[in-house]
């Protein structure tokens, strides 16, 4: 038997409200809390490639051979040092290192903060 899931997502962007509905089958006979969970975890790898390719443009790119992983790779480890250095904007934090070499160094040797037990 198939569902069909309608999920309605609302917000703003660039500060404008925004409404978009989306629509999802599924064979899974379960709440509607339950089915939404795979749509929220499809969704989420969704926003990491979106900012990888619109941040990084990453789908431009032609590497062949292992050039390709190994520059995901640094790309992950961009992204992942602008976020643990409290950025909340990808670009912004992109504009700010790619010009100063010693603020991207410092991001690099920088400790994660310890979350309380």
């Amino acid at each position: 038997m198939k569902v069909a899931v309608e999920v309605i997502a609302s917000g703003t962007r660039d500060d404008k409200p925004f409404s978009a509905t989306h629509v999802f089958l599924s064979s899974l006979r379960a709440t509607p809390e339950a089915l939404l969970q795979p749509v929220r975890d499809r969704w989420s790898i969704e926003s990491w490639h979106w900012i990888r390719d619109t941040q990084l443009h990453e789908d431009a790119h032609r590497y062949r051979g292992n050039g390709a992983g190994a520059l995901a790779t640094l790309r992950t480890a961009a992204l992942n040092l602008l976020r643990l250095a409290g950025s909340q904007q990808i670009r912004a934090g992109l504009q700010a290192v790619s010009r100063d070499i010693n603020q991207l160094l410092g991001m690099a040797w920088r400790q994660p903060k310890q979350s309380p037990c």
